[in-house]
């Protein structure tokens, strides 16, 4: 099976491509900018514009699509939007026998601009030409890691204490997304998340534990619905199965136990 990964220059799919490799299938790499990789062979091509989506589609059996633009602007809609619209149509014409986009837990429940945006392509892909999937993946712990980042650079860890989160590896996304190609088109929406389902605190606890780090956690209740949301777990899911990666891991392989702030 010839795939075409769009995104694959991204933290999902730099993961995706060598496991899909691994486990047999072809793999046509997609991303705005020439890329060189002996590995795999690399299109460009641009779903915010439609520019070589065509000669990227030609020839290819599945899609994934993994191509985004997180925040909740008018760019946002343009590649998410009307840029999944674009590719469904190409691959529809191109005779594709199974598209799969890849979207997040919490989309239809937790109100984030960029969710919305999350949502709308999914419902282009349900309504698009090609039998089709869609995977939502809970968050990455290196997201998560990140998140913590930035919440801590004025010193305090900040952020509401309560709100839950579940970390999956993009690792074991990639092959989930990889058993679904190979079962076919599921015509609905699949959840797929990590082994544990950790409080905001909890998690802060662990990541200042890894790094050695003394910084205190500042507690901010979040506001409104978004709050509400988060807190009752709108990032979560209980499907099953799910990814065995866990938070204490992804530190672990990142920290090694060494510290440092």
């Amino acid at each position: 099976m010839r795939v075409l990964v769009t995104g694959a220059g991204g933290t999902l799919g730099r993961a995706v491509l060598p496991r899909l490799r691994a486990d047999g299938f072809a793999v046509r790499a997609m991303s705005r900018r020439p890329r060189h990789d002996p590995a795999a062979e690399w299109v460009v091509a641009d779903v915010g514009t439609g520019a070589g989506l065509v000669e990227a589609v030609a020839g290819v059996d599945a899609v994934l699509h993994l191509a985004s633009q997180p925040g909740g602007s008018r760019r946002t809609h343009q590649v998410d939007v009307l840029g999944t619209r674009r590719l469904a149509v190409a691959a529809g014409h191109a005779g594709v026998a199974h598209l799969v986009y890849v979207s997040i837990v919490g989309v239809d429940r937790v109100p984030f601009p960029y969710f919305r945006h999350k949502l709308a392509a999914e419902q282009v892909v349900a309504a698009g030409p090609v039998p089709w999937t869609v995977l939502r993946a809970t968050q990455f712990p290196v997201f998560l890691d990140g998140l913590l980042r930035t919440a801590s650079r004025l010193g305090p860890v900040v952020g509401d204490p309560a709100v839950l989160a579940q970390p999956v590896d993009q690792r074991e996304v990639a092959a989930r997304l990889a058993e679904r190609l190979t079962a076919g088109p599921l015509g609905g929406v699949e959840e797929f998340g990590g082994p544990q389902v950790l409080r905001f605190d909890e998690a802060v606890r662990a990541w200042r534990a890894a790094r050695g780090s003394r910084r205190p956690l500042l507690p901010v209740r979040f506001p409104g619905r978004l709050g509400r949301a988060l807190r009752a777990g709108g990032l979560t899911t209980t499907a099953t199965p799910t990814g065995r990666f866990t938070w204490a891991d992804h530190l672990t392989d990142t920290y090694g136990g060494t510290g440092g702030r």
